[in-house]
Formats: C-alpha cells, sequence, structure tokens
C-alpha cells in the first residue's frame, strides 16, 4: 500500500496587501528598466560604443529611446488598467 502524505495547504486566496505592494514592485521595476533603456539610447546616439558607430548608432539609439519611453510611460498604465479590471 502506498499512503501519500497530505496536501499542503493551500494559500489564502489572496491577501490584498500583499498583492498590491507586489504590483507596485512590478509597474516601478518596468519604469526603472524603460528608464535605463532611454539613457542606454542616448549613449548609443552619443555613439559611446564601438560596436556602433555613424548612421547606425544614430538609427538604434533613437530606436532604443523610443522603446524606453514606451515602456517608462505606457506600459505601466497599461498594467494598472489591468490590475483594475482583475481583483486580486
Amino acid at each position: 500500500m502506498t499512503d501519500f502524505p497530505p496536501p499542503p495547504p493551500s494559500p489564502p486566496s489572496g491577501d490584498p496587501e500583499r498583492i498590491a505592494r507586489q504590483r507596485h514592485f512590478a509597474i516601478g521595476l518596468f519604469r526603472l528598466s524603460g528608464a535605463f533603456i532611454v539613457m542606454f539610447g542616448f549613449l548609443a546616439i552619443m555613439q559611446r560604443f564601438t560596436w556602433v558607430q555613424g548612421d547606425k548608432a544614430k538609427a538604434f539609439g533613437a530606436i532604443m529611446v523610443v522603446v524606453g519611453l514606451f515602456q517608462f510611460m505606457v506600459v505601466p498604465r497599461l498594467m494598472l488598467a489591468l490590475f483594475k479590471r482583475t481583483k486580486p
């Protein structure tokens, strides 16, 4: 006979304060990474990297700045709208 141990107790459906902290941390992390991407893009535009120079550096940097600004400004708002729609 094989006796299995009882399953672990399931965690409570969710502590709203803990979930709010996790969501706030996630939004802050996205904003921080967006700011770093923008700074990386500006460094590329200034041609501070040896692996990309000239017009390619300016195009690459401009793309990185646009992506970073999108991640810094738009993504947190989208996440906030998603968090408001789903209840903890």
